[in-house]
């Protein structure tokens, strides 16, 4: 056949070499695994997750993240999704396909200059804050970051002191009076039942210094949890045992789950603005509205112009609640706080 003119050839003579990966374009849609069965992740190790399928800590169903997740994390108290094998046999391994939008999450960075902030706990109800009395003695700095943090992911504080047979609770108890958040107490030699009911039928995280005895607490309120306890050195500080963040059951009729978190020394809050702290306090948020751009809400000689004062001059406040806030503001910048 002769070759034909270039005059005759149409969009129908055009060939096209089909690229390396093959002709058909690939879809950008992903499978919606409408199916899938909802489950809460309680344990995450070298990539693996445990999760409790339908909240169920009896069902519980080894994962691996779906690639069609990208980069986002999964978390101790993420509600997955889980397509594949969720029968939680030996040796079967399903796959987390979607992660449900978190109600609250507790956050931290590893100190206030680091740009790149952790989830530490995802959709946890309250923040235990467990401090000891005695042995060591009661950090407030580190208080009132981790209050911080509560206020900012949406988390409803709780304060725990142990060791109540070895130092009074009363000092510690004022100085926090006027946030209106629970306090409860515990002794070495009395069950945890006011802490016990409150965690009951919820989801709460614990946090604290190691050797404050929060491991010890773990385990009179979950006794199969085993997490191991050691002794405070000499140097009055305590020694990391709890070594990764673990949820684990609370005991049936009322249930729920508390989730261990290792030991910290420092809580770094880079993540934190001045406005998401006022944000948590309804009475004194109206009146940072009148505060410049740009306002700590600390009051002079940092912030002159700040209008909480004037508000709480009218009425609308009390200055112990105006000091409580600053003195949680202060911590957040740096300002006189320790955290070790």
């Amino acid at each position: 056949m002769s070759r034909r003119s270039w005059r005759e050839l149409d969009e129908s003579d055009v060939r096209v070499r089909p690229g390396r990966r093959g002709s058909r374009p690939r879809s950008k849609r992903r499978p919606e695994h409408a199916d899938a069965a909802a489950a809460m992740v309680v344990g995450v190790d070298r990539g693996r997750y445990t999760c409790a399928l339908g909240g169920d800590p009896d069902h519980r169903v080894t994962a691996m993240r779906a690639r069609e997740l990208g980069r986002k994390s999964v978390v101790i108290g993420d509600q997955v999704g889980l397509v594949g094998d969720v029968s939680g046999r030996p040796d079967t391994l399903a796959r987390i396909v979607r992660i449900a939008e978190r109600a609250s999450v507790l956050r931290r960075t590893a100190d206030d200059t680091d740009p790149y902030e952790r989830v530490v706990v995802a959709n946890a109800e309250q923040l235990v804050i467990v401090t000891s009395l005695a042995d060591p003695p009661p950090r407030t700095g580190f208080i009132d970051r981790c209050l911080v943090a509560a206020y900012a992911g949406g988390l409803s504080p709780v304060l725990c002191l142990t060791k109540a047979d070895l130092a009074s609770a009363d000092g510690v108890r004022e100085s926090y009076a006027d946030l209106a958040f629970p306090i409860v107490v515990t002794r070495i030699d009395a069950p945890p039942e006011e802490l016990r009911e409150r965690l009951a039928g919820r989801v709460s995280a614990l946090v604290g210094h190691s050797g404050v005895g929060k491991s010890t607490l773990v385990n009179r309120l979950v006794p199969a949890a085993e997490r191991a306890t050691a002794e405070v050195s000499a140097v009055g500080k305590g020694r990391h045992t709890s070594t990764s963040a673990v949820a684990l059951p609370l005991p049936l009729p009322d249930g729920g789950w508390v989730v261990d978190t290792p030991g910290i020394r420092s809580f770094g809050l880079a993540h934190v603005t001045p406005d998401d702290l006022v944000a948590a306090f309804p009475d004194l948020a109206e009146g940072a509205e009148g505060c410049p751009p740009n306002c700590g809400h600390l009051g002079a000689p940092e912030d002159p112009d700040c209008a909480l004062d004037t508000w709480v001059a009218e009425g609308h406040a009390t200055t112990r609640r105006l000091e409580s806030l600053r003195r949680l503001l202060a911590s957040h910048a740096g300002i006189g706080d320790e955290q070790e």
